[in-house]
């Protein structure tokens, strides 16, 4: 069971998203009359298949990837020119069936996200609101800065307008460096300057400042998610119970109070903790004893104002919004990689993080082991428009250049493609091989030193995880 627990989440996640790819160069390549030779999942020798008409539907040996083989789409085959080969096609025919795979990425992490916020949507309603602040943790990034309580982010590196959502993206996405930012205290406006601090998260140094948001009069610090097999799972904890002491303590239903829940579980030094809550109307007492984890005493739970279920336009909104999102803060990141402000080999993991990422996510349940299938199919999407040949963009981006060509009386000539796949085959066995050593040296540790493993660039669960 030990290897099963991670491979089959490794499947579960790679396994579809794969097929999809390669079903949306299919289906549009029969759309068109394209000849589908090959339907295969993996790479390699041929394990098992079914042939059916003029397609050989197989899995392959190595299951990295798959691909779809198209009647004369290769440069080293003959072409025949017959009307059902790839090459006879319009340009723009191409250009669909090139596109469809990472489109049918794109759109089921889009489908996965709103079906997600259908069913359990754990996001707190401040991060969509103006970043009004209720309050500056003592100490803080913030405090330095010189940002009071009631103060208005107006803008911050020079994005008007700002949700709190946004600000706290800005601040976890550049750990110290200086952020200008302009606020409105009463009626005046000041520029002030903000360095978030350091913090590690799990291996990944992400920024803080201290900022609390503004809850509202009916906050509620409720259970969003419990993590299976953990101490609070054990002790009875489920999702929707009101935590409303600890110890015999009242908390407060604001920020204080959350602080206070994370401050009583990380300083019990491993002792049973006392846990009073509201299910259903009726108040329970729940013990639970925290273990280390990561280096704090945790129970293993998610907090957060609670769940509810979105309708399914807002559903679809919400989800339209967040893969945004997910995409603005990746480009965030690579540019920083690019400009040597982040390092690169924390930024991009590989097959060994992501059998690691679904085996932790799978100990989490089912939703955010699909949250994690959502955010891969979406990077695995953008990742083949990059335009390098033997890549669907690289085929985008040759197609567009013969356009582009023609329109001057020149051609794309049979040796300077092939050239350009031969460069585009180094440069990702290049990446490939980076990938992996970068994987290894972050998941295994060397030299006795503690092992700490980067997070993927991810949109992470709202509150904190005691």
């Amino acid at each position: 069971m030990g290897i099963l627990s991670w491979l089959v989440p490794f499947v579960i996640i790679l396994g579809p998203m794969i097929v999809l790819h390669e079903f949306g160069h299919f289906i549009v390549a029969k759309l068109f009359g394209i000849r589908v030779e090959t339907f295969s999942v993996g790479f390699g020798k041929r394990l098992w298949g079914v042939k059916k008409g003029d397609t050989d539907y197989r899995i392959s040996l190595i299951p990295l990837g798959g691909y779809v083989k198209m009647a004369g789409e290769n440069l080293d085959e003959q072409i025949t020119g017959a009307p059902d080969e790839f090459m006879s096609k319009p340009k723009w025919q191409r250009l669909c069936v090139a596109f469809a795979g990472p489109v049918m990425n794109i759109l089921t992490a889009l489908v996965i996200t709103a079906a997600i916020a259908m069913v359990h949507h754990d996001v707190p309603s401040y991060m969509d609101r103006p970043a009004l602040i209720g309050g500056v943790a003592a100490g803080s990034a913030a405090e330095k800065a010189g940002i009071k309580a009631g103060d208005l982010i107006v803008k911050i590196e020079g994005e008007d307008n700002p949700t709190f959502g946004d600000v706290f993206d800005r601040v976890t996405f550049n750990p110290d460096m200086t952020l200008p930012v302009t606020v409105k205290r009463g009626n005046e406006t000041q520029e002030l300057e903000l360095r978030p601090l350091v913090q590690n998260v799990e291996g990944d140094s992400v920024g803080t400042a201290g900022l609390k948001p503004v809850l509202g009069p009916d906050a509620k610090l409720c259970v969003t998610q419990v993590t299976q097999g953990s101490q609070a799972e054990q002790a009875g904890l489920k999702e929707g119970d009101q935590i409303v002491g600890i110890n015999g303590n009242p908390l407060e239903q604001d920020d204080s109070g959350r602080e206070a829940l994370v401050k009583g579980i990380e300083g019990s030094d491993g002792k049973p903790i006392a846990l009073t809550i509201i299910r259903n109307g009726q108040n329970l007492n729940l013990t639970a004893t925290p273990v280390m984890d990561n280096g704090k005493y945790r129970l293993g739970f998610y907090h957060g104002e609670g769940t509810r279920k979105l309708p399914m336009l807002q559903a679809l909104k919400y989800s339209y919004k967040q893969n945004l999102r997910v995409l603005r803060l990746t480009t965030v990141a690579l540019t920083q990689v690019a400009t040597r402000k982040r390092s690169a080999g924390n930024t991009v993991a590989g097959p060994i993080r992501i059998l690691k990422y679904s085996h932790d996510a799978a100990k989490q349940g089912a939703l955010t082991l699909f949250s994690l299938m959502s955010l891969l199919s979406l990077n695995l999407g953008i990742f083949n428009l990059l335009p390098i040949p033997v890549l669907d963009g690289g085929l985008i981006f040759m197609l567009l250049l013969e356009s582009v060509l023609g329109l001057v009386g020149l051609t794309l000539t049979r040796p300077v493609k092939e050239r350009m796949m031969q460069v585009g085959f180094v440069l990702l066995m290049v990446l490939v091989v980076f990938v992996f050593i970068n994987d290894i040296r972050n998941v295994l540790p060397s030299r006795g030193e503690p092992q700490q493993v980067e997070q993927p660039a991810q949109p992470q669960p709202q509150g904190s995880k005691p």
